[in-house]
């Protein structure tokens, strides 16, 4: 495997603590995956990372793939969007995807490990566990669980050009506004209703 020069420097060996050294572990893991993705780094440097061995990372965690999956279980963590009233439920995500304090690991990771097959199955099923299936479980009317996706889609594709593509039209747009007009577009997702359904039908057969 190259060295990855510009990972953070070898950190020394650090005193047996069960909890302390797994989250050192996923820590590392997180920084060195949305780095490089999946198939750009390996356990050695992870754990290196991590000041542990190899050894040790895999006694943890059994491999480089059940690493990578417990690294996107704690991406994935975070519910908080989705406590709350519903019908508050677009302005909640339009504000945590405006917030200047959200991290852009957890989409590099994806950006960079998906092209992966095994990482790409483990990100689609974590992704559907703990957001698809609640973001469905919250809406209500015809097709919920592809307006689900869809509102997904659109929260990931907005960060991507937002804030690691960096595009013009929306890194000088005013703030209220983004959050104004994404806020309206996520509400007419979750807004669909069946009569919705059938007149979109109709124009489409006229």
């Amino acid at each position: 495997m190259t060295q990855k020069t510009d990972l953070p420097a070898d950190r020394p060996k650090r005193p047996r603590n069960a909890a302390a050294t797994r989250e050192a572990i996923l820590r590392s893991a997180l920084t060195a995956f949305s780095r490089y993705g999946y198939d750009g780094v390996g356990v050695r440097e992870i754990a290196k990372m991590a000041g542990v061995t190899g050894v040790l990372v895999n006694r943890y965690f059994g491999s480089k793939e059940e690493l990578f999956a417990a690294t996107v279980e704690v991406i994935c963590a975070d519910h908080s969007v989705f406590e709350g009233d519903s019908t508050t439920l677009a302005t909640r995500l339009a504000a945590k995807i405006m917030s200047k304090t959200e991290p852009t690991d957890a989409l590099l990771l994806i950006l960079r490990s998906a092209p992966n097959p095994r990482a790409a199955e483990i990100l689609r099923e974590s992704i559907a566990r703990h957001f698809e299936r609640q973001m469905k479980a919250s809406l209500s009317g015809p097709d919920a669980g592809e307006r689900a996706t869809m509102i997904l889609a659109l929260v990931v594709g907005f960060k991507l050009f937002h804030k690691v593509i960096g595009s013009k039209g929306l890194v000088h747009a005013s703030r209220a506004s983004l959050s104004r007009r994404l806020t309206m577009t996520i509400q007419g997702l979750i807004d669909s209703s069946s009569s919705g359904a059938v007149r979109t039908r109709r124009i489409r057969s006229s």
